[in-house]
Order: structure tokens, then sequence, then C-alpha cells
């Protein structure tokens, strides 16, 4: 039914150089998305296996909620789960094709290595009475050395070797510094300093319960209902395909941590819209790239660096959620404008009033929110804890997503009634909810393997004190400048997030990155919402562009190119964090009056229109490369705080605005005459 559903609202009609199949979507992901490579079970072996991922989702909602275990105890069955599942779901490479097979060697790495989780779940307590008496004990640091080797092997199959990169370095800096293997052994997995710390802390806690709630939240239909809304909404405006797929990208990545699935999942549908329009292909890809990349730090659920943000700086995860209102309006609204300004050029129109879903039948599916006002509402109140907040939000949906199987049964739908009519009844089966649980857990793993590396990565920081050094060094190369910090520390964020998950790349950042700015004086949640973004935007920022790059497989367009173009379209990310790390009012810190708020708003928003329309060289008519400059300048002038530069960038955008405008009436009025 969703397909149909898709058919008649989007009239999509895929071209023979696009995306037109699942099989080619799944193509995509595939090369893109190391998520999506999985082994292939089939009959038994894929209902036990099944089962098995439901029960551990179930099983992480009753930890965070109900257990007060030994925190050892609960986050080593946890990580051995986690292992034991992860060598069930993902082969030793790319491209593994054979059904039902699992090589011996895959089924002992899977035994032993979280044998040795649960090795140290039975023996937490020796661990913690014997301390750092532990190193003397051989058995002990073969379990630990085993546990380690397993998860590395596990986030080279899942995550990628980015990062297993950076934590390679580190090791060996590590050791290299004087530190014995043993207590390295020992601080990395039998201390709170290393796998165990903060990142799979707030796994356990948080991430897992929602990245499940996230499954239920798809299950339910809201992705398709988001696309559906975002082309009754802009669809028919100058450019529509291309406006959709911002706004259903922007609404679909709440929910969503991953750039590369967010943007192969709308942009199968938005990309070749886009090109049938007449858009290049190249634009095409990257205006969903950049969309999508974007959806992680839109509120409420910002992917899944939102939780370890609220436990990294003790500030409530409702406050951080409404601190990132304003950035993340900041970021969509300047790609919108780039995208109106590249319609203008082209001179595109918008999609035909028949093709656009009718208000009244989105309004019949209003219920499909719920789930996510329940979590607003629940999450805000500060009455229940995040993790009972998410869990009351999964039943809603489960409650939602039964309505909306029901409803064609109760003649409440066309499509329904339709399908009825052509013999395919709609199911009323409860499979779904078992598998949304499996999604869950499926999506968990690469998570929580990736917050365990960036835990051997803080780790190996801690015990050798480079964080310090690193503070030293950038202080120096800065002179205490706080702009020279930001841009050093934005390069380091960048380089670091290419190939790295957002989380993982924003656990590193926060115990190397955030305290160097905060030491200059930053803020403190302005300084995690400064490496957070530039962590993002690695997704689009060429070389290693992964987001970009799966739009240009979609687009079949040239996949550096296209990474040019997103990081174009995505300015207002380069350039919003210094915003904010400068004068933390974006964040709503430190305000001293509403006017202060609204003078930043409107500043900011006109200095994204001014540095959009330079970068895109339009505005009514194509700009000299001079007045391009000088508009990006008087962009950059509204954007940085301060009433002086505010009302010097407003003179001066003004003053272009006005004067490219009337000379297009002249230009128009000469070829007239």
């Amino acid at each position: 039914m969703k397909d149909k559903k898709h058919e008649k609202h989007l009239h999509l009609h895929h071209h023979d150089d696009s995306v037109g199949t699942m099989a080619d979507v799944e193509a995509v992901m595939k090369k893109y998305d190391r998520e999506s490579n999985v082994r292939i079970w089939e009959g038994l072996p894929k209902k036990i296996i099944h089962y098995v991922m439901a029960a551990f989702a179930i099983y992480c909602i009753i930890d965070a909620i109900f257990l007060t275990t030994l925190q050892e105890v609960r986050y080593s069955v946890f990580m051995g789960m986690i292992i034991f599942l992860g060598f069930l779901t993902f082969p030793v490479k790319k491209g593994y094709e054979r059904v039902n097979y699992m090589p011996w060697y895959d089924i002992i790495i899977m035994l032993v290595g979280s044998g040795a989780y649960f090795f140290y779940a039975f023996n937490a307590m020796t661990v913690i009475r014997l301390s750092a008496r532990i190193m003397a004990n051989p058995m002990f640091m073969v379990v630990g050395a085993i546990g380690i080797l397993a998860l590395v092997e596990l986030c080279r199959r899942c995550v990628g070797l980015p990062i297993l990169c950076v934590a390679g370095v580190l090791v060996i800096y590590t050791l290299v510094s004087g530190i014995s293997l043993p207590q390295l052994i020992r601080t990395l997995f039998y201390t709170a300093n290393g796998i165990f710390s903060t990142p799979v802390g707030v796994c356990v806690k948080y991430i897992v319960i929602f990245i499940i709630f996230g499954a239920f939240l798809e299950r339910t239909g809201v992705a398709d209902f988001f696309i559906r809304f975002a082309n009754a909404a802009v669809g028919r405006f100058t450019g529509g395909p291309a406006k959709v797929a911002v706004v259903a990208s922007a609404l679909e990545g709440m929910a969503s941590g991953s750039s590369v699935a967010n943007t192969v999942g709308s942009g199968s549908i938005t990309i070749p819209m886009m090109k049938k329009m007449g858009y290049r292909p190249e634009f095409a890809a990257a205006v969903e790239a950049a969309a999508s990349t974007g959806g992680q730090i839109m509120p409420p659920i910002m992917g899944a660096a939102a939780f370890l943000m609220a436990e990294f700086t003790g500030i409530p995860y409702g406050r951080i959620a409404v601190m990132a209102i304003l950035p993340a309006v900041l970021y969509f609204t300047g790609i919108f404008i780039a995208v109106h300004l590249e319609a203008k050029k082209m001179g595109m129109s918008g999609i035909p009033k028949e093709d656009l879903p009718k208000p009244k039948e989105l309004l019949k599916e209003l219920y499909l929110l719920l789930p996510l006002v329940a979590l607003i509402y629940l999450v805000g109140s500060n009455t229940y804890t995040m993790a009972y907040s998410a869990t009351l939000s999964i039943l809603v949906a489960m409650l939602v997503g039964v309505i909306h199987k029901i409803i064609p049964h109760i003649g409440l739908s066309k499509e329904g009634k339709e399908e009825e009519e052509e013999g395919e009844k709609p199911s009323l089966s409860f499979r779904w909810i078992l598998d949304a649980f499996e999604n869950g857990s499926r999506s968990s793993i690469t998570v929580v393997v990736a917050c365990g590396i960036a835990g051997i990565i803080s780790g190996c920081i801690t015990v050798t004190g480079l964080a310090s050094i690193l503070l030293g060094t950038i202080v120096s190369l800065s002179h205490g400048i706080v702009m020279i910090a930001l841009l050093l520390t934005m390069l380091c964020c960048i380089v670091l997030g290419m190939g790295v998950p957002t989380t993982a790349n924003y656990c590193i950042m926060a115990g190397v990155c955030a305290p160097i700015l905060i030491a200059l004086n930053v803020e403190t949640v302005a300084a995690h919402f400064f490496v957070f973004y530039f962590g993002i935007v690695a997704d689009i920022t060429p070389p290693v562009a992964l987001a970009a790059y799966a739009g240009s497989a979609i687009a079949k367009s040239d996949p550096m190119k296209t990474g040019v173009v997103a990081t174009k379209l995505a300015i207002a990310a380069f350039v919003v964090p210094y915003v904010f790390a400068l004068n933390p009012a974006m964040l709503f810190v430190n305000v001293t009056s509403v006017f202060e708020v609204i003078q930043i708003c409107i500043t900011a928003l006109l200095g994204i229109f001014g540095i959009a329309a330079a970068l895109n060289g339009y505005l009514g008519r194509n700009l000299n490369p001079f007045v391009r400059i000088i508009l990006a300048l008087a962009g950059l002038c509204m954007v940085i705080p301060g009433t002086i530069t505010d009302l010097m960038g407003l003179v001066v955008l003004v003053l272009v605005v006005v004067y490219e405008y009337g000379m297009k009436k002249k230009d128009s009025s000469v070829k007239t005459a």
C-alpha cells in the first residue's frame, strides 16, 4: 500500500538513469552504508534470529527502566549481547551472499568474543575487589584482550576502518608513551575510562531505546506521511521537488541517526523527481545529501548525539533539544534559499497541483504524529526519565501502528477500499511489532560498537594526558585568539569525522576538542554544539563525503562534484557554529532580553540569505564575481554577532538587492524595447 501511495501522490516515474527499484536502492545502501552489508538468513535460522533480535530489544527496555544490578554487570552483559548479535549479522567482508552460512571462524569469534564480556559480568565483583592488582592475573588480561579485539573486528565489519585508524594510532601512542600492555588492557576493558565509559553507558540508558522508537516510527508509516506532507506544503512552489526534499529530509531525519540511510531512503523518491523537473544530477543529489545530513541536528531526537551531549554537559536533554531549534532552522533555511535561487535561475515551476496530495487526505492521517507528540510532551514534562518517556512513546507508536493497519478495513482509507476491491486485503498481522523490535536491535549494533571504539579512543587520550597536550598546542598556535582556535577545531572535527559515525565522532571531539574551546572561555554547551555540527558536516565534505556519494549513486552524478555542491548548499552549517560559539544567545544561553534573540534570528537569517545568494551567483539575475564577494561579506557581517556588524551588513545587503533588482528591470525593459 505504501508504494501505491507514493505513485498516486507523487506521480513518480523513474528515468532509466535513476534508481528505480528496491534492488537498486539496496545496492546503493550496501556500497555506502556498512549497516546494510548483512548476512542472508532464510527459513528457520531467519525466524530464530528474528526472535532473538526482538528479545534483545525488549531486554534493553527492561534493563533501562527496571534493572538496578551493578553497573559493571549490566554494561558488560549488554556489550556481550551486542558482540554476539553483531557477528550473527555482519559477515567478514562486503558482498557476502551465501545463504544460511556462517564460517567456523566467525562462530568461534562470536562465542569467544561475547564470552569475554559475559566472563567480566560473572566476575565483576572480583574485578572491583582486585582493582589494579588484576593486571597480575594472566587469565583476566587474556580475556580483556579478546574482548577488545572482538569489538575491533566487529567495528571493522559494521562501521569501517577510519575510526579504527584513529584508535590504532592512539593505542600505539599510548604504548610508546610508557603505558604497559596490561595497564592498557585494564584501562580499556575493566574500568569506566575505556569501552564502558560514558558513550556505552548512554547507549544502555537511552540511545538504544530511542533507536527502537525510531524503528517503530518507521513501521507506522510516518516517513511516507512526511514526504506527502512536504509535497502538499511546498511542492507547488518554484522548484517544488527540491523543496520537498529539504522539508521531507528535515522531518524524516528527526528520528534518523544515519545521514546515508536518510539520503537513500527519501532520495530514492526525491532525486528522480528533481531530475525530472530539470535539476542537474549533481544538484539534485547534493540537495538530498545536505538536507538528510542536517536531519541529525533537527530536534527533538537529533540522531543519538543529543543524549550524549546531555550526559557530557549535565544539561537536561529537553533543554538541549530546545537549544538546537534555531541553528537547525538556519541550516535548513540556507538550503531552502539556495534551492529557490537555483530554481529561479533555471526558470523552473512547481509540481502540478493535480499531482499533489490533498490536504483532506493528510488530515485523516495526522494521528501518525502522536508518537512524536507524546515523546516531546513526556520528555519536556520532566516527570519521567528519558527511558520511560521513550518506552511510553513506543507504546503509543504501537497503538498508532495498529490503527493505521485497521483503518483500511473500516473504510476510512480510499486506498484500502481499492485494495479490497482488487482482492488485496490489508494485513492485520501484528508481526510488524516484532519486526520493529528486530530493526531497532539491528540498527543499535553499529551505534553501540562505534561508541565502544570511541570509549577506547577516549581511554587512550585520558591515560596519556593527550588532551592537555592538544590544549597547549592549540592555545599556542592560536595565541589565545578564539577565532583561530575555532578554525583549528573545525578542521580537526571534519578530518576525524570523515567516514566516522556521528555519534562516535562527537564522543571523540567532546573529550578532545570541546575542553579546549571551554578553556578559551567558549560556553560549555556552545563548545559541544560546535564540535557536534562539524562532526556531522563531514558526511558531505569531500573527499570522504558518504552521504553525498550515496546521493550521487542514485542520481548517477559525479561524486566529487556532488560533494562540492552539497558543501555549498550546507554553508549555514559552516557559519552558524561560529555564531553560537561567539554569542551563545543563538542557543538561548546568557540571553539578556527577548529583543536580543529576535535580533540574532533576523540578522542571521538575512546573513544566510546573503551568503547563499553569493554562492549561488543569482539574485534576480546572474551576479558578477565582485558583487558576489560583496554580498558574501555582507552576509558574514550579519551572521557575526554585534549591532555594528549587523547594521553594516544590512546596509550593504539592501543596497546590493535594490541595485540588482533595479538592473534586472532595466535589462527587461531593454529586451522589451
